[in-house]
């Protein structure tokens, strides 16, 4: 298998204090920038902000206060939606990609089942901007994922396994 990497990591650590997610910031985005990958803060639009980091992806509560100044200060505006309606009013808040999902099941989401890929073809032909899949989303599945005009997929516990070598 070829070595492969992501485009980005989004740092997503919502259980830190702002103090706490500050200082693992910085390692990570050390971490990142010498593996040529970019760091996506998260939630944590001060820090992003004193760190000079000009990406960020929130929940959908956080992008809706956020001020125009605020805004203005990211090239990348990344928003978490989960319906075609959220999709539709984080593009028209300013954001320069959605992760929509959840796809397919996922542990992560025990017991709620997986909103499909129709789904995720609905949020892709509703808006504008780049949309990703999150959820359940694996190299097997990807295709299919890609199939709906999704720009990619989002992966989390499908890069930690320890059997395979990515």
């Amino acid at each position: 298998m070829a070595l492969r990497k992501p485009r980005a990591v989004i740092l997503r650590e919502k259980d830190l204090t702002a103090d706490e997610y500050a200082d693992l910031a910085l390692k990570v985005s050390k971490i990142c920038s010498d593996a040529g990958v970019m760091c996506i803060y998260h939630t944590f639009i001060d820090t992003a902000i004193a760190h000079g980091v000009r990406q960020i992806h929130l929940p959908m509560p956080l992008l809706q206060s956020m001020s125009d100044e605020e805004k203005s200060r990211f090239d990348v505006l990344g928003v978490s939606c989960h319906s075609v309606a959220e999709a539709i009013k984080a593009q028209s808040l300013g954001a320069t990609y959605i992760i929509a999902g959840h796809v397919f099941d996922t542990d992560c989401k025990k017991g709620l089942p997986g909103r499909g890929l129709s789904f995720l073809q609905e949020v892709v032909n509703a808006v504008d901007i780049p949309v990703y899949g999150i959820g359940g989303i694996t190299e097997s599945n990807l295709k299919q994922v890609l199939q709906t005009g999704a720009k990619g997929g989002c992966m989390m516990s499908g890069f930690m396994a320890s059997d395979k070598s990515f």
